[in-house]
């Protein structure tokens, strides 16, 4: 089993949604694929199955290991696709893994899902956190988003110098640009600079399309819904660049 996040210090950088089509794109290539929606906000649940019947539950009963993880896995309307939705609470994480002196919970929580389980995508909230060290430590590989901006950029050498400090493996990050938009001056001498920029980034850049701000009304992955978009092409290429490291 390999584990996968999709992590920002930012939000509105398209974490959510890349973290969404890229699991589905993964389950129908044939990995059997959970998507962990870690962020309160439960974005990347009312993608998989809509606010009205997604029902999370309290992490509380798995730290306290009076229940399995198993129990919180619910299935999407896709083959090879389940997901673990958000819940509320997910808020007062910080606070109960302040309280843990164990640094490897989240990985240990994860294992039992690998007698099923190929791949488990994380969709992490915006945040430097003790759950940000446990995400980095529980992943093989974490993706970040990185919108053409300074601002953004600052974000992910943030990031990077928190990995560091926390003797974290850095080479598992992998920053991508991400809503990037050809029509703004900047974000075009960002992307165009980009190996001077993100240096290591990966190749794809992911669009700002309309067709990925859909995703909240209807609900599906855009390859359901726009598979000959230019969004669509640059997800699948995204998964091909992921699958490579994995």
């Amino acid at each position: 089993m390999r584990t996968i996040a999709f992590y920002s210090l930012k939000g509105g950088v398209g974490k959510t949604s890349a973290a969404v089509n890229i699991a589905y794109l993964a389950s129908q290539s044939g990995l059997a694929t959970i998507l962990w929606d870690l962020d309160p906000q439960g974005a990347s649940s009312w993608y998989l199955a809509g606010a009205d019947q997604v029902k999370g539950r309290k992490l509380a009963a798995l730290m306290d290991g009076k229940t399995p993880i198993g129990k919180f896995i619910r299935p999407s309307p896709y083959p090879n696709l389940d997901f673990i939705p958000s819940h509320t609470s997910f808020r007062n994480l910080d606070v109960r893994l302040d309280k843990e002196e164990d640094a490897n919970l989240l990985k240990q929580w994860l294992g039992p899902l690998s007698e099923e389980t190929e791949l488990v995508v994380l969709d992490c909230p915006p945040s430097l956190s003790r759950l940000s060290e446990q995400v980095l430590a529980a992943s093989d590989h974490v993706f970040v988003p990185v919108v053409p901006t300074w601002l953004s950029l600052n974000s992910w050498h943030q990031l990077r110098d928190f990995a560091k400090d926390h003797k974290l493996k850095r080479s598992r990050l992998h920053p991508f640009y991400s809503l990037a938009d050809r029509r703004k001056a900047l974000h075009r001498e960002l992307v165009d600079d980009q190996e001077r920029h993100l240096k290591g980034s990966l190749k794809t850049i992911i669009p700002n399309a309309s067709v990925v701000e859909k995703m909240g009304e209807s609900g599906r992955p855009v390859e359901l819904t726009a598979p000959s978009s230019i969004a669509a092409d640059a997800y699948r290429r995204l998964w091909r660049e992921i699958r490579e490291l994995l």
